[in-house]
């Protein structure tokens, strides 16, 4: 039974309070902290006018590296989908000589 919690994280040095399910307080605590060291890294790294700009940078980055996780995926997948109807074949066809 997945039961909610308050948990509360502090990104770019404002507190943002969450209820989160307890499964995924580690991920959220991991993510608010991955945030804040990429807003770091890109603050040494790029000009900027506010924080807007380094999370519209965070989320650019974010999700190409999420599109290209899911493309990566999707190979995967069908490729296991070749490798297992290949498998099936060549089982099928020594069974059929058994």
């Amino acid at each position: 039974m997945e039961t909610n919690q308050n948990i509360k994280v502090t990104i770019a040095g404002r507190p943002y309070r969450l209820s989160v399910n307890r499964e995924e307080e580690e991920f959220v605590r991991k993510a608010a902290d991955y945030v804040n060291q990429t807003i770091l890294d890109y603050s040494k790294a790029f000009e900027y006018k506010d924080h807007q700009d380094l999370f519209a940078m965070i989320a650019l980055q974010t999700s190409a590296n999420s599109i290209r996780l899911e493309e990566e995926k999707s190979f995967r997948e069908q490729e296991m989908e070749v490798k297992l109807s290949q498998i099936d074949e060549f089982l099928s066809a020594h069974l059929e000589e058994i």
